[in-house]
């Protein structure tokens, strides 16, 4: 049986000792914070978590860089020569041009080493939803799965991958091009909350509102119930955009309602919270319909 590695980005936005335990190699994306440029590492090397939601609050310009195919060949070369074979798991193609990247260092590497196995895999997902698929798939590497069976298992269980989130600013949404400026100015005004999920193409998509934060969490708590499979074996990822307060109301209401193994929460990491923003909060977990069409 062939060794390989398992490669990602940093939009996995994991702890980072759980991304070496896990043992992916992880390559940054970057963020641009008022023409400056930060490599969005998971160890917070260039930028923390804290300083960047500090320049959000400042009203600083941000914009974000993908993986170029020159890196992705910078990283997989090495492992090529060492006698790695490679799956490669991207973030959503339908949110950055880093997976057409891995794609054309994919056909470069293979027309250098023709016997070479790369699988490269599009995550559909986004932030620890992406997180969470590369963190099962580790473990299955680690129980013995072979490339070809995990590029498999991935593929079929991607669109499982369900993601609930709601954001604090709608004015983030708005500059993204996700939102109207009319929507945004009176969605502010009135205390409107979207809720959004990311669909089976990758996408971000809102799927509905309500008036207030709180009941914005309780919704997706509540679609969530209705969705997930198999609680009990289940670890439940929560990233969030420097709001531990509303991080830990949804975690004991996930504990008080479902027996799940374990829930761990991190920072959505500075590229996708440059267009997210502040006080975002997303949960992450398999489920049996990816849809995310609330309950009126």
């Amino acid at each position: 049986m062939s060794k390989f590695k398992i490669i990602t980005d940093s939009c996995i936005d994991l702890p980072e000792k759980l991304a070496t335990d896990l043992d992916l190699v992880v390559i940054p994306l970057s963020v641009i914070v008022d023409g400056k440029n930060y490599h969005n590492y998971l160890d917070e090397r260039e930028i923390t978590f804290k300083e960047f939601y500090q320049m959000l609050r400042e009203h600083k310009e941000t914009s974000t860089s993908q993986i170029n195919p020159e890196k992705y060949i910078e990283v997989m070369e090495p492992l090529i020569k060492d006698g790695y074979d490679i799956l490669l798991i991207a973030f959503s193609s339908a949110l950055s041009g880093t997976y057409q990247s891995s794609l054309i260092a994919k056909e470069d590497l293979l027309e250098k080493y023709p016997t070479s196995n790369i699988c490269v895999v599009d995550s559909t997902c986004a932030s620890m939803g992406q997180g969470l698929l590369l963190t099962y798939a580790a473990n299955l590497k680690k129980q013995g799965m072979t490339l070809d069976e995990l590029t498999k298992w991935v593929e079929n269980n991607k669109s499982k991958m369900c993601h609930l989130f709601t954001v604090g600013d709608l004015n983030h949404l708005r500059r993204g091009g996700r939102l109207s400026y009319g929507k945004a100015f009176l969605g502010t005004l009135l205390k409107i909350k979207p809720l959004l999920h990311v669909d089976m193409a990758g996408r971000l998509v809102q799927t509905g509102a309500v008036r207030g934060r709180r009941q914005a969490f309780n919704k997706m708590i509540e679609r969530m119930i209705e969705t997930i499979e198999n609680p009990e074996e289940q670890l439940i990822y929560i990233s969030h955009g420097d709001c531990i307060e509303d991080v830990l109301y949804i975690k004991d209401r996930i504990v008080e309602e479902l027996k799940v193994k374990d829930v761990i929460f991190n920072y959505v990491g500075p590229v996708i919270g440059s267009h997210s923003g502040i006080d975002t909060v997303a949960i992450f977990y398999f489920g049996n319909d990816r849809t995310a069409v609330y309950n009126k």
